[in-house]
């Protein structure tokens, strides 16, 4: 069983780490992502600095497809506890937003967090989505509703992991093993958007003073 963590760490890792957006924008357009725009390693910074929906979609899909498919690959040969898939997702995200091959650096995890949820932790993503389109609508920005949408969904798993536990594929042994891992992975995501929610932030306090 332990070797069995190991490898899912592993995976998950080897999976997430690969710099996605780097690469395709590195060889299409020549520009390095770490130095141009918001120096994020994902989808929207793809898009807004090559202004190619094509590479945006791209990066997209593939890093949802590093989530999705570290978590297949553990589901399909490793025993079906919670903590295989779980660990390959949460190794997934921390790789995908800490690159060891870029120096560490990378996105913010939600695509690769999202695949792998779709496979795992449904009601997470659900969750999630639906925290997404209220907070936008309430401030129209893309930032603060990723923000507030994870912080949300974090708060409910780490409250309500008793319920959330009973529709992950396979449930946790425990609702305390369940609301930690969870909220660890959306800790991740939410330390990455830590600049954003600064640029966010200041922007606010300009428009009022302004007013």
């Amino acid at each position: 069983m332990i070797l069995e963590f190991i490898l899912s760490s592993v995976i998950g890792f080897i999976l997430g780490s690969i710099p996605t957006a780097y690469i395709l924008v590195k060889k299409k357009k020549g520009i390095d992502l770490r130095e141009t725009g918001s120096n994020n390693i994902g989808a929207l910074n793809s898009y807004e600095v090559s202004n190619s929906k094509l590479i945006g979609i791209l990066v997209l899909l593939i890093d949802f497809g590093k989530g999705l498919l570290a978590v297949y690959l553990t589901k399909l040969f490793f025993e079906p506890i919670f903590l295989n898939p779980m660990l390959a997702l949460l190794f997934a995200v921390l790789a995908h937003c800490y690159s060891p091959w870029i120096k560490f650096k990378g996105g913010r995890g939600l695509a690769t967090a999202a695949g792998g949820s779709l496979l795992f932790l449904p009601a997470i993503l659900v969750l999630w989505m639906l925290f997404w389109v209220i907070a936008f609508i309430f401030r129209k920005h893309i930032h603060f509703a990723n923000i507030a949408a994870t912080f949300l969904t974090g708060a409910i798993a780490a409250t309500s992991a008793n319920v959330l536990n009973k529709y992950s594929f396979p449930p946790a042994d425990s609702e305390l093993i369940y609301g930690i891992f969870t909220v660890l992975m959306l800790l991740i995501i939410l330390i990455k958007h830590k600049d954003p929610f600064k640029e966010w932030l200041n922007a606010r306090k300009q428009i009022i003073k302004e007013r």
